[in-house]
């Protein structure tokens, strides 16, 4: 994870924004003054996927699917297809 002053952040926002969206990388925002008040800068659409990963972890009905899922895979009873169309 790179890191970057407020100041250095301030002067190159563009710069960094661009980055973030388009390498999905985070970036840490940091105070030299004071190294509590700290940020992380992540795109949208890195932190909805965040989000919705922890959802996911957090919902013991869908975790319980996703473990029965893997369970058949490693007893051999799952079956690769090809994708269905949304016609089908």
């Amino acid at each position: 994870m790179e890191a970057v002053s407020y100041s250095g952040f301030r002067k190159n926002l563009k710069h960094y924004l661009t980055q973030v969206n388009d390498d999905s990388t985070t970036l840490l925002v940091t105070n030299r003054d004071d190294a509590e008040n700290t940020a992380v800068v992540m795109s949208k659409r890195d932190y909805d996927s965040l989000m919705e990963t922890i959802r996911i972890m957090n919902n013991p009905y869908l975790m319980d699917k996703i473990r029965q899922g893997r369970k058949q895979i490693v007893d051999g009873k799952a079956k690769q297809h090809e994708l269905l169309d949304n016609d089908d």
